[in-house]
């Protein structure tokens, strides 16, 4: 069994960027070019998986083996007359990786500068003074975390639920290893029905997927609203019975937001319907539209510099506990805050796997997944593989390959790849962060001990999107 499981699986997760039409290609798959981009991408790849005992930051390894892979395959195309081809594909790598960087730049900008405007801290602050019980945490922190996720990031939505948790759970071991699971779950399955909420929704959004019934856009992915519903409430009915029902003492904490936080939030919203209008209605990348809406922050953020001589003659107002800040507003700064360790290992995946397709592992991998096991046992084991694997280079190879699917399909392997990393807590950023942020507590073996529910709920997710969405297939 192994025998057949472990190829595939290699097969699966190194699949191809499609060439150019007419583009002269090598195929590459027998050739020591080919081997050795292989063994280089697993090595590459075992640092990132280990990245938790090593300290080695992932963007590091896979950087590093996207320029030696492509440096390889350059060189055997020159020594075989053709000096254009791998320059062209490397390009059209390059392309992809850019519009979706500068889309995902653009989010984690806005996230930073309402983090530093203290709009998270005092959501915070909000929950931890109304003095719930452990179950009423458990759920409402459950329940915003599935909510959040689709507009902000699935990780920034973990890590505010988790430090509620940690603020009110004490020494209740129990009750803060449920409630980290539960938030893992919620904001994975959140992130898996809104092209915002993950970057492989995003990823699926912005490649403009074709199908027998039509294109699959932005409105198109609310048709998995109720399966990842499904997904976190099934293993959150389970655990929630065994969370200890006790009555924490309120703790009294103060908190203020800084001036001109809820109209960034806003501007927020307002930048991702116009990346929506631009892709929907225009016909434009939808990162055109999130730089437009990053436009809109740089100009607030000189209305507020323009406006500082104003605060500072408040200030002392502002010191009596009124909502504002002398200091200005800086862009940025918040630019700078950006995860661009993530965004630098997500350069490195698009073009170590677009390399390695390059050389030829397209058909193999599309023969295996999608030809001899069929398209829903194909996409299912997507979810699986994801909870060992990054769920983005899993999405991409899929994406790259572009089998012949119908738009259930499609949203299938949307679904699974976004909620399939809950399986695992190393199975997704939410899952590895918060093993962080709460040490010792929630913890690989923690969460593996109630893998059993949340593969019920992975199981019940799908069966609910093949019945609720059979039409689309």
């Amino acid at each position: 069994m192994t025998k057949i499981i472990l190829p595939s699986l290699l097969l699966f997760i190194l699949p191809a960027l499609a060439r150019a039409e007419g583009a002269h290609s090598l195929d590459l798959t027998h050739h020591w070019a080919g081997y050795a981009s292989l063994l280089i991408f697993c090595v590459a790849y075992l640092f990132v998986i280990a990245e938790e005992f090593t300290h080695l930051r992932k963007s590091k390894p896979v950087m590093m083996a996207a320029g030696i892979i492509w440096a390889i395959i350059a060189w055997v195309y020159q020594n075989h007359g053709f000096t254009t081809e791998a320059e062209h594909a490397v390009r059209h790598n390059l392309l992809e990786y850019a519009e979706l960087m500068l889309f995902l730049l653009v989010a984690m900008t806005y996230i930073n500068a309402m983090d530093e405007r203290l709009v998270f801290e005092k959501l915070r602050i909000w929950l931890v003074r109304k003095g719930l019980g452990f179950r009423a945490l458990f759920w409402i922190t459950g329940l915003l975390a599935f909510f959040i996720s689709p507009i902000a990031d699935n990780l920034t939505t973990a890590l505010l639920m988790c430090a509620v948790i940690l603020a009110v759970g004490g020494d209740n071991n129990k009750f803060i290893l449920l409630a980290c699971i539960n938030i893992v779950v919620a904001a994975n399955a959140g992130g898996a029905f809104s092209p915002f909420g993950d970057i492989t929704t995003l990823m699926v959004w912005q490649k403009e997927i074709t199908t027998p019934q039509g294109m699959i856009d932005f409105w198109s992915f609310f048709a998995l609203f109720i399966p990842s519903l499904v997904n976190w409430l099934v293993p959150a009915f389970i655990m929630g019975l065994a969370v200890p029902n006790n009555h924490p003492a309120p703790i009294s904490e103060a908190g203020t937001t800084k001036r001109g936080a809820k109209r960034i939030v806003l501007l927020f919203l307002l930048t991702i319907a116009t990346a929506v209008f631009f892709h929907n209605y225009l016909r434009l990348p939808p990162v055109i539209g999130m730089l437009t809406g990053l436009a809109y922050l740089q100009f607030f953020g000189y209305y507020l510099r323009k406006t500082r001589t104003r605060d500072e003659t408040a200030e002392a107002a502002d010191q009596a506990g009124h909502i504002g800040d002398p200091v200005a507003f800086d862009i940025f700064a918040s630019v700078a805050r950006a995860e661009w360790d993530t965004l630098f290992f997500f350069y490195g995946v698009v073009l170590c796997v677009g390399g390695l397709g390059f050389i030829g592992y397209l058909s193999l991998a599309s023969d295996v997944m999608y030809t001899q096991w069929g398209a829903t046992p194909a996409n299912i084991a997507v979810g699986v593989m994801s909870a060992i694997v990054d769920n983005i280079p899993v999405m991409f190879a899929v994406l790259t390959m572009q089998p012949d699917m119908s738009a259930g399909q499609w949203l299938l392997v949307t679904l699974t790849a976004g909620v399939g990393g809950s399986l695992l807590s190393i199975g997704s950023a939410a899952g590895v962060a918060l093993m962080g942020q709460a040490r010792g507590t929630y913890t690989f073996f923690g969460h593996l001990k109630w893998a059993p529910v949340i593969a019920l709920g992975y199981g019940s997710s799908i069966a609910a999107h093949l019945w609720l969405n059979s039409h689309l297939f």
